[in-house]
């Protein structure tokens, strides 16, 4: 008997046996940049909204840094939270989804060991990306003032210890920077190419004002370019016409449902309170018939009768 295998192709005593190639989170990830442009990517504050999103018919999801602060530990995106908050909700949404998560991985949450620590992790949760900033460790989020950003050379330091890091090539290392807010576009642009050349697969320029500024990145560092279109901060809401005009690679909207389930359960809190009775928001809900469809709540009730029927024989 013969055993022989290559290009995924095994020979055994004859017969040909073509196994599929396993495709990884990174690889999705990349394929979706590829498939659709620009690539929209929806935050996902927990595995329920992840659930939602999917059948929504979006091809890859978000985990926000200042999501998980705010909405895991009810804290300040200020580099409070640590790692282990992030995989948390890492490993719930990517147990229920399929599709590539990117990754807030803030500052990388330490030195180049913290940094290789913090890769390996995301990528054994089934994280498919993650975005690493050029702040200072007690960093704020990218649309307040009175940011304060790490050298160019830390900040490729950065980059080339999460490179180096990856235990899957396909792995998505994204570079940010908040540099154009101190330092101008010029140096933005300059240490987006510097991150590049440190193997950065795809550039995040946060805090961008107008549609040429992603123009001028998109044209100099030769990678994708993701657009923040984060509600109530210094970057416009451009429209996906708009950023493919300027050649932008990603479409990212953080934390746009967080912000409307957030305003709805306040006046739902408010209503009962004042109310003495949720009837008069009823209106504003889900149902829980809605809630069971995208749970696919019945058919584990299904496998329950058939366990239960099983032990009864």
């Amino acid at each position: 008997m013969t055993i022989w295998c290559a290009a995924f192709s095994c020979r055994l005593a004859g017969i040909l046996v073509k196994t599929n190639p396993i495709i990884t989170a990174g690889q999705k990830l990349r394929d979706a940049v590829a498939a659709e442009q620009p690539l929209q990517i929806v935050g996902a504050i927990n595995a329920y909204h992840a659930r939602m999103a999917e059948r929504t018919g979006y091809r890859a999801l978000y985990l926000s840094g200042g999501g998980v602060a705010a909405g895991s530990l009810g804290m300040p995106d200020l580099g409070i939270s640590t790692i282990d908050d992030v995989l948390t909700d890492v490993r719930r949404i990517t147990d229920v989804s399929s599709l590539p998560l990117l990754v807030d991985a803030d500052t990388g949450f330490g030195g180049a060991f913290n940094i290789a620590r913090s890769i390996r992790s995301l990528i054994k949760a089934g994280a498919a990306g993650c975005h690493i900033e050029d702040q200072v460790a007690a960093k704020r989020c990218g649309h307040r003032p009175g940011k304060a950003i790490v050298s160019s050379e830390e900040m490729v330091d950065r980059i080339k210890a999460a490179v180096d890091a990856r235990t899957d090539a396909s792995f998505v290392i994204m570079a940010r920077t908040d540099a154009l807010a101190s330092e101008g576009l010029e140096a933005a642009i300059a240490r987006a190419e510097a991150c590049v050349a440190a193997g950065a697969d795809m550039i995040f320029p946060e805090a961008v004002t107008d549609l040429a500024q992603y123009r001028a990145f998109a044209d100099r560092v030769k990678v994708p370019i993701l657009a923040n279109i984060t509600e109530f901060g210094s970057t416009p809401l451009f429209t996906l016409d708009e950023l493919r005009s300027a050649s932008v690679g990603l479409a990212l909207y953080p934390l746009s449902a967080f912000r409307a389930m957030n305003a709805a359960a306040l006046n739902v809190y408010k209503h009962i309170r004042a109310d003495g009775t949720q009837k008069n928001v009823l209106d504003t809900m889900q149902t829980r018939a809605e809630l069971y469809d995208y749970l696919d709540y019945h058919s584990y009730e299904d496998k329950l009768d058939q366990l239960f029927a099983k032990d009864k024989t």
